[in-house]
């Protein structure tokens, strides 16, 4: 496919990455960046191979990268919140590796979208966000999502009652972790501090540190959500109960599409192959249109699928 390796540095430590050449004229190229935990460059179920391979051969430029202490890269890993010295170095050698670029979309998943947040606003050359089921995690928000989307779910499935009929029901065990997952979701309003005065928002929520850094981006959103997985609704009750999240995706004129069956990662080739489509005509949208904000239209396009 053409594609070829790049090492580069970041805090003196190589870092590796791989280049998949788009358009030979290609103006806008396409960041991965890789959710941190177990995973590297490759993706899991390969797909961020696959996914670099259908956007190069669609004209953009792609560069994937391990940040320090992942995949092959050296040195310690810094945590999501601290990769910002890894993405600007990962940007300024795909500028030099690419000359034609004028500007990137940052692509990510889980708390890579995070990182994307906190990052994009402050390098004009970032136009755009890719965002794949957003991790907002606290405590409580992660409680009360449980509660709402799987503990209320299961009472009204036959299987659950079947095994409580067969005395198969750990009802003490069961009555511990919900007093438990009620206490944290209690807590769950204290997870969100509002705005920072300052304009620090060091001392913020999660959820709220995301909200600061997207309120200062001025370029587009792609969001792309699985219906199997609780890290994407945890991210729509944040929404749901903030009127200036709400605000902030209105005037970004945010691109949204659901994958009601599919889990975290799109494990299977149809779901991979949904996303790479959806993907490749959001970034087809930005190129074909001049910058600023989307016309009122575009801002109301929303996609169901229902596979």
């Amino acid at each position: 496919m053409n594609s070829r390796p790049i090492r580069f540095a970041c805090a003196g430590a190589p870092l590796i990455g791989m280049l998949h050449p788009g358009a030979e004229t290609a103006d806008m190229g396409v960041l991965i960046m890789v959710a941190g935990g177990p995973q590297y460059r490759i993706g899991g179920h390969r797909q961020l191979v696959l996914w670099s391979r259908a956007m190069s051969a669609a004209g953009f430029p792609v560069f994937r990268f391990d940040s320090r202490g992942m995949g092959d890269s050296y040195g310690d890993y810094p945590d999501f919140e601290a990769v910002e010295p890894d993405i600007r170095a990962a940007l300024d050698r795909f500028f030099e590796e690419v000359p034609t670029l004028k500007e990137v979309v940052l692509w990510g998943e889980c708390n890579a979208c995070s990182a994307a947040l906190f990052f994009a606003h402050k390098d004009p050359r970032v136009k755009g966000i890719a965002m794949l089921n957003p991790w907002v995690r606290t405590e409580g928000g992660a409680a009360k999502t449980v509660i709402k989307h799987y503990y209320l779910q299961r009472l009204m499935e036959r299987s659950f009652w079947s095994k409580v009929a067969r005395f198969e029901f750990d009802l003490v065990g069961s009555v511990r972790s919900a007093a438990r997952l009620f206490k944290l979701a209690r807590r769950a309003p204290a997870d969100r501090a509002g705005t920072p005065a300052d304009g620090d928002p060091g001392g913020l929520s999660l959820p709220d540190r995301m909200l600061h850094g997207l309120s200062r981006f001025q370029g587009k959103i792609l969001l792309i959500m699985s219906g199997r997985d609780l890290v994407p609704k945890e991210f729509d009750e944040v929404v749901k109960s903030s009127p200036a999240w709400q605000r902030e995706l209105a005037a970004h004129g945010v691109v949204r599409h659901d994958l009601i069956y599919a889990d975290h990662t799109f494990s299977t080739s149809e779901w991979r192959d949904q996303v790479i489509a959806w993907g490749i005509d959001w970034l087809q949208d930005i190129r074909d249109t001049t910058g600023g904000v989307p016309s009122a239209a575009r801002q109301t396009r929303n996609a169901v699928d229902k596979g």
